[in-house]
């Protein structure tokens, strides 16, 4: 049986775009509680060492386990349709990476801009907003899109909660053949969208890096 019909095929692309909203999302919400994440982790001292602690046995809570075993505690765990759900538990997972990341970043910013935008008057916030964070930002661009990348690949685990992602669709319209040059047809496909949209990500940072070399 011929599997890439016209119907068949726009199937499978629906499943490739939800693929791709569940990672946009996710990717936004965990760069945002990341983010949170990692001026706790770096910035709370004192009386406030509990909350660095906290965040700290958040991230490594989640950085030493795998990504499916949250899916799945969430699957069962929390109601919602299937968009929330993949969201959530892509972000509770990936936001402990993001939030390492983007601490690395704020590492790397030297002192002197702190005491240099004191000097100006600005507030913690104020110096985070408009000066810090934008720094640190441009300097872990590769690594954050690395992640994103990771993203876009690990939402397949989603097919095993029966999320109709790209993966899952692909697995449905292979149940409707026996013939093994249309299944090997069919994973060429998949193989193919996957490369090109996380190929696509490499060479846009590739580009970011070459500007930044060259400035």
């Amino acid at each position: 049986m011929e599997i890439f019909t016209p119907a068949n095929v726009s199937f499978i692309m629906q499943g490739f775009l939800k693929t791709i909203e569940i990672s946009i999302l996710a990717i936004i919400f965990s760069v945002i509680l990341g983010t949170v994440l990692a001026l706790v982790k770096q910035y709370c001292t004192g009386k406030l060492s509990i909350f660095k602690w906290l965040v700290s046995a958040y991230i490594e809570l989640f950085r030493c386990t795998p990504n499916l075993l949250w899916i799945l505690f969430i699957y069962f765990t929390v109601k919602g349709n299937d968009i929330f759900i993949s969201v959530l538990a892509f972000t509770i997972f990936t936001s402990a990476v993001m939030a390492e990341i983007i601490r690395g970043g704020l590492n790397s910013i030297p002192k002197s801009q702190f005491e240099a935008a004191q000097s100006q008057g600005f507030g913690f916030f104020a110096s985070m907003r408009l000066i810090i964070l934008p720094q640190t930002f441009k300097t872990i661009i590769p690594a954050l899109f690395s992640q994103c990348t990771t993203v876009i690949k690990d939402s397949s685990y989603l097919a095993g909660i029966n999320v109709a992602e790209f993966m899952f669709s692909a697995k449905v319209v292979m149940g409707y053949t026996s013939d093994l040059s249309q299944v090997l047809l069919l994973y060429g496909f998949v193989f193919a969208l996957y490369f090109v949209l996380n190929f696509g990500i490499s060479l846009i940072v590739r580009a970011y890096q070459r500007r930044v070399v060259a400035a």
